[in-house]
């Protein structure tokens, strides 16, 4: 993908796959478009890449008619002003402790946030198999950054609780170039602003977004840009808006969003998950402390916060 003009033809990329055999003189070809994904329900049940090449072994992405899958590109702007909508509806999750704790709104967004270990990706799994099978909702997952191991963990478990036809997944995992994990999380907003814009409600599960600022900061330092506190890309802020901007509700549908938020050395003040806390409803904070009892999932009631948790809302 291209990412600056250098002037006089000239243009520097960024690698969405394995660079291993690029050579000077090798011709390039201009596809004169954006990064361009399958999207609709032909995507559920299947594992795509950034790309939206089907990685599942189960051939090439079919409509149920045999037609053609819609395309959308990853970019695009936010919704206006006129177009959003608010809503206090609450979306029960079946965990007792979040939901009594830091209930999540319809259309929210919730930050899962814990160091290594505590149990963020249990949690979320739980989550996905909760909201499919009793609202019968449509979920897309990505795995921005995260372990491969895990990846295939989710998708058997998925199978196994029978709601793998109503998930889509997106994965972008730790072997990836940074530039395709930098992408991989639009790629996943993509689709399930495909299932929102039909008139749905729509879950979208990102597992991590500490891993996307990740990226960010790699392909920064890549383009040579000037690095900021404790060695962030100077555009953290701008980056994160760009992503959590065009995760909102709109009057045909709502995107409720579940972020896994790593937390490096447990500390809360970094500057990825400060600047992550800016854009979250709900924030679930787990704790290593209450991990150690043995009590999962090890959510911290002190420390865990929901616009919500109001006596106009919850009475």
């Amino acid at each position: 993908e291209v990412q600056q003009q250098l002037g006089g033809g000239v243009v520097r990329t960024i690698a969405m796959g394995t660079s291993d055999g690029l050579k000077r003189g090798l011709s390039v070809n201009d596809l004169q478009k954006p990064i361009q994904v399958p999207v609709g329900k032909a995507t559920l049940g299947r594992i795509m890449n950034v790309l939206g090449e089907p990685i599942d072994m189960k051939g090439d992405l079919k409509e149920e008619d045999g037609s053609a899958v819609e395309i959308a590109s990853i970019h695009r702007a936010a919704p206006s002003y006129e177009e959003q909508s608010n809503s206090q509806e609450l979306l029960e999750t079946g965990i007792k402790v979040i939901d009594l704790m830091c209930p999540f709104a319809k259309g929210g967004k919730v930050g899962l946030f814990g160091g290594a270990g505590v149990g963020k990706t249990v949690n979320m799994m739980e989550l996905i198999r909760n909201i499919a099978a009793e609202h019968s909702g449509y979920s897309v997952f990505a795995g921005v950054g995260e372990r491969t191991r895990e990846g295939n963990d989710f998708y058997h478990e998925m199978t196994d609780s029978n709601v793998i036809d109503k998930v889509a997944l997106v994965y972008g995992q730790m072997n990836e170039p940074p530039g395709n994990r930098l992408r991989v999380a639009l790629t996943g907003l993509t689709m399930a602003e495909k299932f929102r814009d039909e008139g749905r409600d729509v879950l979208l599960f990102i597992d991590n977004i500490y891993r996307y600022t990740l990226a960010g900061t790699e392909v920064s330092a890549l383009l040579g840009r000037m690095p900021s506190a404790v060695g962030y890309q100077p555009t953290l802020a701008e980056e994160m808006g760009v992503l959590q901007e065009r995760i909102t509700s709109t009057k045909t549908g709502s995107i409720t969003s579940v972020q896994a938020v790593y937390v490096p050395a447990d500390d809360l003040t970094d500057p990825s998950p400060a600047t992550t806390f800016a854009h979250l409803d709900s924030t679930v904070t787990l704790s290593r402390q209450i991990a150690s009892l043995g009590i999962y999932p090890a959510v911290d009631p002190l420390d865990s916060t929901s616009r919500q948790l109001d006596p106009l809302v919850v009475g």
